[in-house]
């Protein structure tokens, strides 16, 4: 450190220049006596001056997307911070942070981003320009605004999204996400030994998000493999059995994307049996598809849809999980739409258990995608008919069989919950019932389209979990018949579950309430944090990658939304 304090001294650091007595780099970084660690290349008061009029207009023409007003003011406080110095240039060369950083803005595309806006095929050029270790002051100053800006891009983008889940009318808050970013690429990055694992740090946290990052590279290199042309689809679906002329592309597609294992024997190159068949039901299932072994139409459309395709799923799906709240207060239930299905975390993010769900069907009762809390449980709930379904649904029902609220265990109630009558309805009645000036409810019990326990979710589209007496719909693969609340396959298990550090909730005490003679509610002890999300891939633990339908539109719809380009919204 001496050493380095009376080079300083004796080159006159302070004047920006670079004196004829003192080699190239001489004097261009020092240890910072106060803290222990490198300071960037000083500056003169010219270069000082120009690196304002850049930060101040919050325009940099060298950038491929040169404005930056959103970051203008976390960039100004970066360089006061950093003195009269360039954070990223050592010895008038780009430091080490700066090349592993310009490695990752290149390689952007393995985490689901572009590399285009973080300047991803310039940075070659500018390496080069600085590789002397005698470029100009000027154009050091714009090499090292160039990696601030791009590395709060990258930063920004990586912990909360590109895009602002509320231009989808999506209820998730990202705006209590943000970082400092001065403070992280001054205290973190421009000393980080590990420059790769910091970024890392912003991340969502969950391992399924890990493990789908992991899923797109291996995607994409498949995606990069795989030339060859669609399998041909018959007129008639093949079963077992069956002829079917393209075994051999088929073999060769399920053995790339792993549903067939390495050492499979296919026995004919024409008949459709034995190991070939195992395959494809575990592609079927894979796919959200009845795993019958019969190569239908639908499973050939999954077959032949381009492993491009499934990388742009993989990538949007990312885009969807930074979205999230990175930290809960209690492990989180998840409802992902396509899947039908949800899980409930452990401590670690990883799945609890799971089980399937039906949801809200894709035309004009799509289950909204929002974040809340579940704070109670209630059995025997009654039924409060919205009235949106008790005009276009019940309405009509009634005109057709005055008998028809009686026999489904409705009642008619007023404004304070006073019931008025299930039979002799006139029209003067009628016209209350349409205008909302009476209601109508179910009363509790196993007609109940509740079931008998309901999890309230407080949220501005009265969507919640419950029950169902419809259970012959979870046989089916695709399972979007509700109005938008969430039905749930073994809601007992999910009521032992988050009842769980609440004594006496055993099985046989959630059946004994939910086939008594009493409504109430039991308040959690510790609210439960619920997510209703939207990602048509998967991965699970066993590193499984599994597709679904684009249901509601919803992929093509972000999709379309980041083909815009940089910078997305209007959030920067």
């Amino acid at each position: 450190m001496l050493f380095v304090l009376v080079l300083i001294a004796g080159c006159g650091r302070a004047s920006g220049d670079l004196p004829a007595s003192c080699p190239p780099g001489a004097f261009s970084s020092a240890v910072n006596p106060l803290v222990g660690q490198q300071t960037g290349q000083q500056i003169s008061a010219e270069g000082k001056s120009t690196l304002e009029a850049y930060l101040s207009a919050a325009q940099f023409p060298d950038l491929q997307y040169p404005q930056f007003p959103n970051f203008r003011t976390e960039a100004k406080e970066f360089y006061e911070s950093s003195g009269d110095s360039l954070p990223w240039i050592m010895e008038r060369r780009p430091s080490a942070q700066a090349r592993a950083l310009i490695q990752i803005f290149q390689q952007a595309e393995n985490e689901g981003l572009n590399p285009t806006d973080y300047d991803g095929s310039r940075w070659a050029g500018r390496l080069l320009a600085l590789d002397s270790g005698r470029a100009p002051e000027s154009e050091l100053i714009r090499f090292d605004l160039a990696v601030t800006i791009s590395t709060m891009r990258y930063v920004s983008d990586l912990h909360r999204g590109r895009v602002n889940p509320r231009e989808f009318h999506f209820d998730l808050d990202i705006e209590n996400k943000s970082i400092d970013l001065s403070e992280f690429l001054r205290g973190k990055l421009v000393n980080a030994v590990d420059v790769a694992g910091v970024m890392r740090s912003v991340e969502p946290p969950f391992p399924a998000y890990r493990q789908t990052v992991e899923a797109l590279q291996t995607y994409m290199k498949m995606a990069s493999e795989d030339n060859s042309d669609p399998l041909p689809v018959p007129t008639a679906p093949v079963k077992p059995g069956n002829l079917y002329i393209s075994l051999p592309r088929l073999k060769q597609l399920l053995s790339l994307l792993g549903d067939s294992p390495a050492g499979a024997v296919v026995t004919s190159d024409s008949t459709y049996t034995g190991a070939l068949v195992i395959a494809v039901k575990h592609f079927q299932k894979r796919h959200g598809l009845e795993p019958s072994g019969v190569l239908d139409a639908q499973t050939f459309k999954e077959l032949n849809t381009p492993l491009g395709q499934r990388v742009l799923q993989l990538k949007l799906t990312l885009e969807r999980w930074r979205w999230l709240p990175h930290e809960f207060a209690e492990p989180p239930i998840v409802v992902n739409i396509p899947e039908f299905r949800v899980y409930a975390a452990n401590g670690e993010y990883l799945p609890a258990f799971s089980m399937k769900v039906v949801v809200g069907r894709s035309y004009k009762h799509q289950t909204p995608v929002f974040a809340t809390e579940m704070k109670s449980v209630i059995f025997r709930p009654y039924w409060n008919v919205p009235l949106d379904i008790q005009r276009k649904e019940l309405l009509p029902e009634l005109r057709k069989a005055p008998d028809y609220l009686r026999k489904h265990d409705y009642e008619i109630i007023d404004a304070n919950g006073a019931i008025v009558g299930e039979a002799n309805i006139g029209a003067e009645m009628m016209e209350k019932l349409f205008s909302g000036k009476l209601a109508i409810r179910q009363r509790p019990g196993p007609k109940n389209s509740l079931g008998l326990i309901k999890f309230d979710l407080p949220n501005k589209y009265d969507v919640y979990m419950h029950d169902t007496p419809a259970t012959q719909l979870f046989s089916r693969s695709r399972r979007d018949f509700s109005h938008g609340c969430i039905r749930l396959e073994d809601p007992v298990a999910l009521a032992k579950w988050v009842l769980r550090d609440q004594a006496g909730w055993d099985t046989e005490h959630i059946l004994s309430a939910m086939n008594g003679d009493k409504t109430f509610r039991v308040n959690l002890s510790k609210p439960v944090p619920v997510l209703i999300l939207y990602g048509t891939a998967t991965v699970t633990t066993s590193r499984e990658v599994h597709f679904f339908d684009d249901i509601y539109g919803l992929d093509a719809v972000l999709e379309q939304a980041l083909a815009k380009g940089y910078p997305y919204t209007t959030d920067d």
